[in-house]
């Protein structure tokens, strides 16, 4: 691969990186159709240098570039949702395209909030799980060996340790006064 190909490559993904996210986010600026455009454009630029022969009419990326992309039959076409047939939910409520987006969320700027789209008519989106199936099986792992951890300790009743000198917890009293090594009993 030519340092050329490379050079655009990573200058693309900083393209679609930096429309994305970081300074627009930053700087308060909001994406429009003419900000996806450039980008789209810079892309069309970076597949003209990485293919300077062109795509072959039947290649996706091509076929999208042209508006020309046919989704039917694949799973893609299913995750597509018309404007008109989209709605917007955010904690188990719909977003109403009358109101504004502060009656939901609040006047606070800072605030982030994860929206979901959904067709109409088909009700509020499942809810995500509060834990990952990973968490759940490390939580699960953490707990199975601390049950073990207290099964041990309770088998382990062992008390005689407490008839040993050092556990005995009149000893200070009787140094102080004097009677350690009296013994009570016949010799």
């Amino acid at each position: 691969v030519s340092s050329g190909v490379t050079g655009s490559k990573s200058r693309v993904t900083n393209i679609s990186w930096l429309l994305g996210k970081s300074k627009q986010v930053q700087a308060n600026v909001c994406v429009n159709m003419e900000m996806v455009k450039d980008a789209l454009d810079q892309l069309r630029g970076a597949v003209m240098i990485v293919y300077p022969m062109g795509l072959p009419p039947h290649d996706p990326i091509r076929m999208e570039f042209e508006d020309k992309e046919d989704l039917s039959g694949t799973h893609a076409g299913l995750e597509v949702i018309e404007e008109s047939e989209a709605q917007l939910w955010w904690a188990a409520k719909e977003l109403k395209r009358t109101n504004k987006l502060s009656d939901f969320v609040g006047k606070n700027e800072k605030t982030k909030i994860i929206v979901k789209i959904q067709k109409k008519g088909q009700g509020a989106p499942s809810r995500e799980p509060v834990i990952s199936n990973e968490e759940q099986k490390q939580m699960m792992l953490y707990y199975h060996r601390k049950q073990e951890e207290l099964k041990k300790l309770e088998e382990n009743d062992d008390d005689s340790y407490l008839n040993s000198e050092w556990a005995d917890s009149h000893a200070l009293k009787r140094q102080f006064h004097g009677v350690k090594d009296i013994k009570w009993g016949p010799r």
